[in-house]
């Protein structure tokens, strides 16, 4: 029977808000499929690394994309978690534009060869878009509290590494 009167019981089969200590945090599938919509991205992100690090000839380069991919990485799992502890079911791929993109990328190094200036240009250009993500996600107002935070979290690294392709991409042009 329901009670109008009890305070901090809901029932957990018909909505999803969940008791956190002292704090109640509401959780949708909407919250979740932003969520999984950013680690699909940032899966993106880290294979876009991977590529760039094995197709520049620059050792400082290689070294650099491939910690950006481990960083990356980090955040996906933290993301994952958070997407677990929500109750849904973390994304554990990349996105279909993503590996688009990273086939155009093979096409166009076919034809025109790869170079340092077209590796940088294409990280900073996936860069950009990761970005753009991750401010449209923050901009959620509802995002429960662990979520945004996770969110924080990984927007901190992600627009590092933006501005650093970004500096990269502007010290060699």
């Amino acid at each position: 029977m329901f009670n109008p009167f009890h305070k901090g019981i809901r029932n957990m089969t018909t909505d999803a808000y969940v008791r956190n200590d002292a704090a109640t945090t509401h959780a949708t599938t909407g919250d979740t499929a932003t969520l999984n919509t950013l680690i699909a991205t940032l899966i993106d992100s880290v294979n876009g690394y991977q590529k760039a690090a094995a197709d520049t000839e620059n050792a400082r380069f290689a070294e650099l994309f491939n910690a950006r991919a481990q960083e990356r990485q980090t955040a996906v799992t933290k993301l994952q978690a958070v997407v677990a502890r929500l109750g849904g079911n973390p994304e554990d791929d990349g996105t279909t534009a993503g590996a688009i993109h990273r086939g155009w990328i093979n096409l166009k190094e076919a034809v025109v060869g790869r170079d340092d200036e077209a590796i940088v240009n294409s990280v900073e250009s996936g860069e950009d878009y990761l970005k753009e993500k991750f401010e449209a996600a923050l901009k959620h107002k509802d995002l429960p509290v662990e979520a945004r935070a996770a969110v924080e979290e990984a927007y901190t690294s992600v627009r590092a590494g933006h501005d650093q392709m970004s500096q990269l991409k502007h010290a060699i042009n």
